[in-house]
């Protein structure tokens, strides 16, 4: 039973997702994206927590991917564009050296570094 509450959880968390994507603008669509990365690394941390031996594939994998989708999206007319893509892709690349060997204090750092990001965009 276990099992088909925890598919159920993530098809409704899509189904929010796609919604939420759906109905943004741009700008909307950044702070979505920053919220998952911020959530999807906790939620790795929190595996790494119970089970410190257990690599927490599929949110790190999930981080990953919005890092890798951020840092290809930031708009080349941007003036920050170039620094914008070296961080996100550094995240990118410490969120994929995590998926074959963990650190907590490196995910923490890349998930704080989200969340400062996110911080940001919801106070301009």
């Amino acid at each position: 039973m276990g099992m088909f509450s925890k598919a159920a959880e993530a098809a409704y968390r899509r189904v929010d997702l796609d919604a939420r994507i759906e109905a943004s603008s741009c700008e909307n669509l950044t702070i979505i994206c920053l919220e998952e990365a911020v959530s999807a690394l906790s939620q790795g941390l929190l595996v790494l927590d119970r089970e410190p031996d257990r690599t927490p594939t599929e949110p790190l994998a999930r981080a990953h991917g919005i890092a890798l989708w951020l840092a290809r999206s930031v708009s080349p007319d941007n003036p920050l564009h170039a620094a914008m893509v070296q961080f996100y892709g550094g995240l990118a690349t410490t969120i994929m050296r995590n998926m074959r060997r963990t650190s907590v204090a490196e995910l923490t750092q890349v998930r704080d570094d989200f969340s400062d990001l996110l911080h940001a965009a919801n106070t301009v």
